[in-house]
């Protein structure tokens, strides 16, 4: 529906979903949380809400309890039964108390009672990022011939180091993280790049296509043509 990022800046936060359907708040939600260096994609449905956790996953969704058609009890029971567990905050109204409740029994992980302070949300988001991110691993990732050290930001072929710029090693890195596992350039637009900006796939593949150069023979990136990229061992 609408996406946006801050005025000036890359986002390097990831991309939040606000799914309101009253404007003015959604307006100043993404206003704020634009602000703080998120990228943000709004969405004023249930229905819409889920098919977007689905297409762009999102680091964080902002829920409205209160939403017409499948409310937010829903997306986030539905969610949670396809054992999607991005971080929800619930935002309610103060006549909501029973569903939000019920939401957190369901999985959610923080809410706010309308009205509130958008500087509190963000808050809250930043808290809540923290606490489901757990404990940062140390560990190598490698697939095939390529490592990446997450922690010193290297890479190396076949233990020969690789220069590659901020925005290559966190592509890589976004697909070493899960061998084999085929993401789409929406989803790698929003984890890496914190836009849903559909448009902009050809940026995903220019990367792409300079990662393969720097790593040579020993690129394990794989193009499932018509869906998207990953990382197979078996190709290094």
């Amino acid at each position: 529906m609408e996406q946006s990022t801050a005025a000036g800046t890359t986002p390097s936060r990831g991309l939040v979903l606000i799914v309101e359907d009253e404007r003015a708040i959604a307006n100043v939600q993404r206003l704020y949380l634009s602000r703080a260096g998120f990228g943000v994609h709004v969405e004023a449905t249930g229905e819409g809400g889920l098919e977007r956790v689905r297409s762009l996953r999102p680091v964080a969704v902002v829920l409205d309890v209160g939403l017409p058609g499948i409310d937010g009890i829903e997306v986030c029971q539905r969610m949670r039964a396809r054992n999607d567990w991005t971080p929800i905050i619930f935002v309610t109204a103060r006549d909501e108390e029973v569903d939000m409740l019920l939401g957190l029994e369901l999985g959610a992980d923080d809410y706010l009672t309308k009205p509130f302070s958008p500087r509190e949300l963000v808050v809250r988001l930043k808290t809540v990022l923290r606490r489901t991110a757990g404990v940062p691993g140390s560990g190598i990732l490698r697939v095939g011939s390529v490592a990446l050290d997450p922690e010193n930001r290297t890479a190396s072929v076949e233990g020969k180091p690789v220069e590659l710029t901020a925005r290559e090693f966190d592509v890589l890195a976004y697909l070493l993280a899960s061998p084999g596992r085929v993401f789409s350039r929406e989803q790698l637009l929003s984890a890496v790049w914190g836009q849903a900006d559909y448009s902009a796939g050809r940026t995903v593949d220019v990367h792409i296509a300079q990662l393969r150069s720097k790593l040579g023979p020993g690129n394990p990136i794989r193009t499932l043509r018509g869906v998207g990229y990953s990382a197979d061992g078996d190709r290094a």
